[in-house]
């Protein structure tokens, strides 16, 4: 995109190499900005480029992007400035431990007007959503995980995705799933044995609510799942949408629990949250015979 756009401009607060901007800097050094560790400054001096029609990049820790939110929401937001966040180390760090981890940033940036919030679910959404991002006119974040890809090939060309559209992954019954992000590869594999939708939702705001209301009307059970807190996040955001239009089904909302989570492998953690395949097949089986008229009526 630097290639192609003379206006990008990239900023981190300290985090050139943990947030991957060694090549950008050493290829465009006039166009590289490290601000030290100071987030509130990174995100101000991004509003004041974009201000004047640059194209700022601010690649910055999901954990670190908290210390600037109120120049987050009267700065850039306020104004609606076309600023995009890479968010970084996104959900569960693994071995950083509970200060790193990124598990609030769905819940405090949904609530800010103007934002385009998108959340890829393997390395070429990840691409072609930095790239959407980069061409939408306002304020955009894109945030990701701190390990390794799926495995899905990374498509050379910079496409942009559809802005508010879902993603139809496996058609099932009884039970839809709507999947924000990487845990798209457990949901998919619980699916299988559930014989459930799977909808890859890759937009947090704005929400495909045709899609939501679709599915709505074709399940019992909606199941959201995300590596977010669940109060205040992405799946908080499909209880409100179905309530505002009178959908009454039941909604289970998988994601991290009421805690700052510790140190240890990421997969493991995960596991502990009832992330993973089993944990979320459990889940599901059990809040589905919790709505069985024989439990009911206990």
């Amino acid at each position: 995109m630097a290639a192609q756009d003379q206006r990008l401009i990239g900023i981190t607060p300290a985090m050139r190499e943990g947030s991957g901007l060694v090549e950008f800097s050493n290829r465009y050094p006039t166009r590289y900005f490290d601000v030290g560790i100071a987030e509130q400054h990174s995100v101000t001096f991004a509003a004041g480029l974009a201000s004047e029609g640059l194209k700022p990049v601010v690649a910055i820790y999901s954990t670190f992007l908290q210390r600037a939110y109120d120049q987050l929401i009267h700065d850039v937001a306020l104004q609606n400035l076309s600023v995009l966040f890479a968010i970084d180390r996104a959900g569960l760090v693994g071995p950083d431990g509970a200060t790193h981890s990124g598990n609030f940033d769905l819940a405090y940036l949904r609530c800010i007007p103007h934002i385009l919030i998108m959340v890829p679910a393997d390395e070429n959404e990840c691409r072609q959503m930095l790239t959407t991002g980069f061409n939408y006119s306002g304020p955009s974040a894109v945030r990701y995980p701190r390990r390794s890809g799926v495995g899905i090939p990374v498509e050379p060309q910079l496409a942009t995705l559809p802005i508010g559209k879902a993603q139809l992954r496996r058609e099932g019954q009884q039970v839809a799933f709507f999947v924000f992000g990487t845990l798209l590869t457990a949901t998919l594999a619980a699916a299988e044995q559930l014989d459930a939708t799977v909808i890859n939702m890759r937009f947090v705001k704005p929400l495909d609510v045709e899609t939501i209301l679709q599915m709505a009307n074709q399940h019992e059970l909606i199941v959201t799942v995300e590596e977010n807190v669940v109060m205040g996040g992405a799946g908080s955001a499909i209880n409100e949408c179905l309530q505002a239009h009178a959908r009454l089904n039941p909604v289970l909302n998988l994601g991290l629990p009421d805690q700052f989570i510790e140190q240890g492998d990421t997969s493991i953690l995960l596991a502990q949250c009832g992330l993973d395949t089993e944990g979320i097949i459990s889940a599901v089986r059990n809040y589905l015979d919790r709505l069985k008229p024989d439990h009911q009526n206990q």
